[in-house]
């Protein structure tokens, strides 16, 4: 039936939309959430044919997204699947503005197309606005981290993305740190969102997924068709996880954030913390201690936080980012990335003050 009311998004807060987007109408023993459809085939003539093309379960993923951005979302198989997909539409040889510190994975796959001649690739300081907007001249596509990865540095959007599009250059902003409850870049000119949802959009660390979101209807063809035909469609049940996760995204970022602005206060008072880098929002905090080895070892001396190399969990998570190969060179070797989980902040505070106490 047709009629039925399903809920309803338009006008709402993001905290109400989180909750109502992407569910079944509301009709009699409708169930409440949207079913995990395990289906590689469909019955011809209609709208889905495929398993490659479409998955009732995507959809309604990609409908509570899209509502939170403010465009119309397509899921991906990871966040890199996703960043893959926007630089495939990348003319050959044209120029690509990226930040010089951002998500490693992006980094590389900007590296590896322009070690095969794909592109060109300028890295910058996305911090540094009229750097970039110098470098928008000729450029293709701008790329832009805001907060950036591990470093924290922000960009004026809004200000480069202008410059961007005076130069004909296309811009897209990997929201993964900010989610849309904190930073809605369409909003800003913007015209691609990325999203690792494995992050904070999933948030149980349980599901690997990406997505994008653009507010171009002739964009969103584009990439839907080059998902088809790559196949980077996410699986059903990651699509289903990440739903459920989204679901809390309000109450899970407020919580993380008021423990990370807490634990800023402290870290800066510690005797052993050289650095406290943040932006001043959000759940990722970084710090810097004296040298590799001392970072190490904090990563090896606690209890409550746990040392793994992702992030955006209900769980607070930390590592030493110089410990892998293809990190920047800028970034500091002793600079540990924080991702502050939803746990008792005295808790969580007790457990890293008694790290960095045992630190020679």
């Amino acid at each position: 039936m047709t009629d039925e009311p399903t809920a309803q998004t338009t006008g709402l807060s993001p905290a109400t939309t989180a909750v109502t987007a992407g569910r079944p109408e509301h009709r009699p023993d409708a169930p409440l959430n949207t079913p995990i459809t395990m289906a590689s085939t469909y019955v011809a003539g209609g709208d889905l044919e495929y398993g490659r093309y479409a998955n009732p379960t995507w959809t309604a993923f990609e409908d509570a997204l899209g509502a939170l951005e403010g465009g119309r979302c397509l899921a991906f198989s990871s966040g890199l699947a996703a960043v893959s997909t926007v630089l495939d539409l990348v003319g050959q040889g044209a120029k690509v503005v990226a930040p010089h510190h951002a998500y490693h994975g992006s980094i590389a796959q900007l590296a590896d197309l322009e070690s095969r001649g794909r592109l060109s690739a300028l890295l910058v300081d996305t911090s540094d606005t009229d750097a970039v907007v110098a470098a928008c001249d000729d450029a293709a596509l701008v790329w832009i981290e805001s907060p950036t990865n591990p470093a924290l540095e922000l960009a004026d959007i809004a200000a480069i993305t202008e410059a961007a599009h005076d130069a004909g250059a296309y811009v897209v902003v990997d929201n993964t740190f900010a989610t849309p409850l904190l930073q809605r870049p369409l909003d800003l000119g913007v015209d691609v969102v990325v999203h690792s949802a494995t992050k904070f959009l999933a948030g149980h660390s349980d599901a690997v997924l990406g997505a994008i979101v653009t507010r171009d209807d002739q964009l969103h063809d584009v990439l839907k068709q080059r998902r088809d035909m790559v196949g980077a469609i996410p699986g059903t049940l990651e699509a289903w996880l990440a739903l459920r996760g989204l679901r809390t995204l309000h109450l899970r970022v407020e919580r993380a954030q008021a423990n990370a602005q807490a634990l800023v206060e402290r870290l800066r008072g510690h005797r052993q913390v050289q650095e406290v880098r943040y932006p001043g929002f959000g759940a990722v905090v970084s710090v810097v201690v004296d040298g590799a080895d001392r970072a190490d070892l904090l990563t090896r001396t606690t209890s409550t936080w746990v040392h793994a190399t992702s992030l955006g969990g209900v769980e607070s998570t930390f590592e030493r980012r110089r410990r892998w190969r293809t990190e920047a060179a800028t970034i500091p070797e002793g600079l540990v990335r924080m991702s502050v989980g939803i746990e008792d902040v005295d808790d969580l505070w007790a457990d890293l003050e008694q790290a960095l106490d045992k630190l020679p």
